[in-house]
């Protein structure tokens, strides 16, 4: 029986209600998080339980070498965590001159790993388990192996056409010369030593410790700039999460260093535009948020940086409602534009959403960003670092420039949606600058358009590529498509299951009694609750 196929069918999942509720991309992840709730813990443990499982059941997307963030609503305030690192002090454009772009792979995309300081800081101000007890699950099935899922097959196929020759990957990740297939057993027993060292000191051993001194001397051998400094000095941000209206509801992501900012411009854009007047997947209402889109785009690649760096332009000045009057005003609606926005590319990434029946909801994401990240595993020790430092541009004077101490561009962003001062969803999108956008549409589906979340999950969803270019799934409507083609969008069908290039969503929804959930049929997982 092979394993390794996906359906040809988009799976019809049926939403998913409980009183606690975790959903993730993979199931284990998920049984982990529900087993945290079990011992008492809250929607918090819930979480990272989840996460410190998925760098080991989902590698393809996230390891212990990632960044990460977080939104969070504690039963009385939001809160926000940037978890990202910064690059080597000792990084400067003198470093990478004559190359046209940042290193994607290799030692030179590496920045500071963030993930391993969230999972302390969050259980150090929220958390009710020990720290010790989220790691019981991810030490178990990173010692004892476990079966791995098809969709993650398939991306760690995927990942070792292009890494194999990256340092230590094949050794950490191709057992027997090659990447394991659906149904096989992985075991993975350095990563299950570095867990244990990370739990038993409170993640001391990761930016203090054994595990720092390997990583840097491991970068040295290869040329790396990382010093033991550089991730002693780590530090997270709390912050306030930023916001846009979006009909009766307010949207909340992380403030820059992320591109959580465009998802907030584009709803800014259509209210303007009176989306919620448009039909559900019409002709109108997917060629405005496209083109709105479009616009956010061409401002979040023009501006977005670490928040220090931004001094000329300002995440609130982009959300003035003066300059959001200005660029909706750009629109044509009846006509395709070339707003000169970026081009995406394809991501790694793992997001998450948990809540427990006494109010606590947290969304959740890490990521080692383009599949497998840098490619780099630090030896003995099953430490998969993230290549956030391509997230650096080499234009010179540009806010987002390469320097040393310094946090890149990111593209993974936790979503929350409050209504009335009040929780409503805790949600995510993987899937690299796809998030943004993906965010966009599974805010108007399940708060304009009534869409429970597992529906808005299951529907087909468009990406704006650049200029005029749009991919979209094969699940639309061809008169739609056709509509579109003829305003002048360039519209290309690529199906889904190809790769996540349409994202992942986990959704968990507040309603009278408790919750509903979904979990995208693109991915492995699955939503549990009881």
């Amino acid at each position: 029986m092979d394993f390794s196929r996906t359906s040809p069918y988009r799976s019809a999942r049926a939403p998913v209600f409980a009183r606690n509720m975790v959903a993730a991309s993979q199931p284990l992840a998920v049984e982990a998080g529900v087993r945290a709730l079990r011992a008492g813990g809250n929607a918090v443990d819930a979480a990272l339980a989840a996460a410190i499982t998925l760098v080991v059941v989902e590698p393809t997307g996230n390891g212990l070498g990632s960044d990460a963030f977080a939104i969070l609503w504690d039963g009385k305030e939001l809160h926000g965590l940037n978890a990202s690192g910064r690059s080597p002090q000792a990084w400067s454009p003198e470093r990478f001159a004559g190359m046209s772009q940042m290193p994607e792979r290799g030692w030179d995309s590496v920045t500071v790993p963030g993930a391993v300081s969230a999972w302390v800081d969050l259980s150090r101000r929220f958390g009710k388990l020990a720290f010790e007890d989220l790691f019981t699950s991810a030490i178990h099935y990173a010692e004892n192996g476990f079966l791995v899922s098809p969709i993650i097959a398939g991306l760690w196929q995927s990942g070792a056409e292009l890494l194999a020759n990256q340092p230590g990957f094949a050794d950490a990740f191709l057992p027997g010369g090659r990447p394991p297939q659906a149904g096989e057993l992985f075991r993975n027993p350095a990563l299950a030593r570095s867990l244990r060292a990370i739990a038993s000191t409170n993640g001391e051993a990761f930016y203090r410790g054994e595990l720092a001194a390997a990583m840097v001397a491991d970068g040295r051998r290869h040329g790396a700039m990382l010093s033991e400094a550089d991730l002693a000095a780590h530090r997270n941000d709390w912050c306030a999460p930023i916001s846009q209206r979006s009909g009766a509801v307010e949207l909340h992501e992380i403030p820059p260093n992320g591109q959580g900012l465009a998802a907030l411009m584009t709803l800014g854009i259509l209210d303007r535009l009176g989306i919620a007047g448009c039909g559900v997947d019409s002709v109108e209402a997917v060629h405005l948020q496209i083109e709105a889109m479009k616009l956010a785009f061409a401002d979040t690649e023009a501006y977005v940086s670490d928040p220090q760096f931004m001094t000329a332009v300002t995440a609130e000045d982009l959300l003035s409602p003066g300059y959001l009057d200005s660029r909706a005003r750009l629109i044509d609606r009846q006509r395709a534009q070339d707003f000169r926005s970026g081009a995406p590319t394809a991501g790694g990434t793992v997001c998450l959403a948990a809540a427990d029946e006494a109010g606590m909801m947290v969304s959740f994401i890490q990521s080692n960003y383009k599949g497998f990240g840098s490619g780099v595993v630090v030896p003995n020790t099953g430490i998969s670092l993230q290549n956030r430092g391509c997230g650096f541009t080499l234009s010179p004077g540009h806010p987002n420039g390469v320097a040393g101490g310094k946090r890149p561009f990111h593209t993974i962003i936790p979503g929350f949606v409050m209504q009335a001062g009040q929780p409503l969803t805790a949600f995510g999108l993987m899937g690299g600058p796809m998030q943004a956008q993906g965010h966009v549409q599974m805010v108007l589906r399940m708060e304009t358009w009534g869409q429970d979340p597992q529906t808005a999950a299951d529907a087909p969803r468009w990406q704006v590529i650049s200029g005029r270019r749009v991919l979209v799934e094969p699940e639309f409507d061809v008169d739609v498509l056709a509509g579109l083609g003829e305003m002048g969008h360039d519209i290309a069908v690529e199906p889904g299951n190809v790769s996540f290039g349409f994202g992942g969503a986990q959704i968990v929804r507040r309603i009278p009694g408790g919750y509903v959930g979904g979990s995208d049929p693109r991915k492995d997982g699955h939503v549990g609750g009881y």
